[in-house]
């Protein structure tokens, strides 16, 4: 059996080094456009190894999200890749987030996760900067460099038969009967079953295929900021804040990574191109799609304030700062220097709701994963079990 994978990301990756795992008579083929693995999404992301605290009880995400913390670490372990479970503070600033809190401990517990209640000196045990008045500590959450990751899974696939053809972008999609012709920068590819993991490029691809996907991706930026090397002792490992349900992102929250560094953000607003990693970066056909896409203005009337404060964050470091300060009062504007930032590929269905959970979608002898930004890196080994366990020997 050939199968053809569109994208090198880690849910790409983790699907190839699946299929050789499992069918050790497959034969693989994984494309990428860029001249590197994990260069958008998974590159771009915050490291952390999420636990599945905020998804639905019994939806893809909590399941594949808890099981996938434990097994990208198992991963880590065998391969020598550097991470480290840390747990990490979920907190409540003022008294009227409590019922949110208690809420978020009630769907951990419910998820099966390693949560408990602290107060507020219990919470600075952990984080002595942090400002509360009540916590959960979630045990299972970690830290990971996922572009390592990502370079580990490419080595065993080519090890194992995979073909890897990096700079290679895909240009049509004829799928017939029974098989599907890839058509390339570097030239065709048939194949038995097409498997898309294109991320930010997911539903494009889709409709090349003759597939009318249910969503369109619309990027979303997420902007940050790291405190100066003199500034890492206010963090010890990861601080959130209480996310409003209201609103569709987790706020701006504190995040020490694998090499020591504190990671602030992200600040979420619209980019201007599917790779819009600046205000300067922007591609007219992008903007074009996502202006008459209806599904973004009913996203934008449900959201408007929200949005609005995101875009004057985006523009103010100092307001950016006072988000943070809400966490850790001593931080401030000056301890803030710019970090690289990252684009997420979030669904949104004509009538303007975000899609909450993975969307992946089967047809024939084709699969699309349509929608999954975090904690799609945690989930990565386990969405690839789901994939392979659904695609045609």
């Amino acid at each position: 059996m050939r199968y053809v994978v569109i994208g090198g990301g880690i849910v790409g990756l983790a699907v190839a080094h699946r299929l050789v795992q499992d069918r050790p008579d497959a034969r693989v083929t994984v494309v990428e456009k860029e001249s590197g693995w994990g260069a958008h999404q998974t590159g771009h992301n915050s490291g952390v190894i999420h636990a599945g605290v905020y998804y639905k009880p019994g939806s893809l995400k909590a399941t594949l999200c808890k099981a996938g913390s434990a097994s990208i670490v198992e991963f880590c372990d065998k391969h020598g890749i550097a991470h480290k479970v840390t747990g990490k503070l979920i907190v409540a600033t003022d008294a009227s987030e409590r019922p949110r809190l208690h809420a978020l401990f009630e769907r951990s517990v419910a998820n099966g996760l390693p949560v408990r209640k602290v107060s507020q000196a219990e919470a600075r045990e952990y984080e002595p900067h942090v400002a509360c008045v009540e916590g959960i500590h979630v045990a299972s959450t970690g830290i990971v460099d996922y572009k390592a990751v990502c370079a580990k899974l490419a080595e065993l696939a080519a090890e194992a038969g995979a073909v890897m053809r990096l700079n290679t972008a895909v240009t049509g999609i004829r799928s017939g009967a029974r098989e599907v012709v890839v058509r390339t920068t570097t030239g065709d590819i048939t194949a038995d079953v097409l498997v898309n993991c294109a991320g930010l490029h997911a539903d494009r691809v889709a409709r090349l295929a003759g597939i009318q996907p249910p969503a369109r991706i619309i990027p979303f930026r997420g902007e940050y900021f790291e405190l100066r090397p003199d500034r890492r002792h206010l963090v010890n490992g990861l601080i959130y804040p209480v996310p409003d349900p209201q609103f569709p992102f987790l706020g701006v929250h504190l995040t020490k990574m694998i090499d020591g560094s504190v990671h602030a953000g992200p600040n979420a607003v619209l980019a201007l191109a599917r790779e819009g990693y600046s205000w300067g970066r922007i591609r007219p056909r992008d903007v074009a799609e996502v202006a008459v896409y209806s599904g973004l203005w009913q996203l934008a009337r449900k959201h408007l304030r929200y949005g609005v404060t995101e875009v004057r964050r985006s523009l103010s470091k100092r307001r950016f700062a006072e988000s943070l300060a809400r966490l850790v009062p001593e931080v401030t504007a000056a301890d803030l220097v710019p970090a690289e930032a990252g684009v997420r590929a979030q669904a949104i269905t004509p009538a303007g709701d975000l899609v909450d959970d993975f969307l992946i979608v089967t047809e024939g002898h084709q699969v699309h994963v349509l929608n999954a930004p975090s904690p799609a890196a945690t989930s990565s080994l386990e969405i690839a079990k789901y994939i392979t366990a659904r695609l045609p020997l």
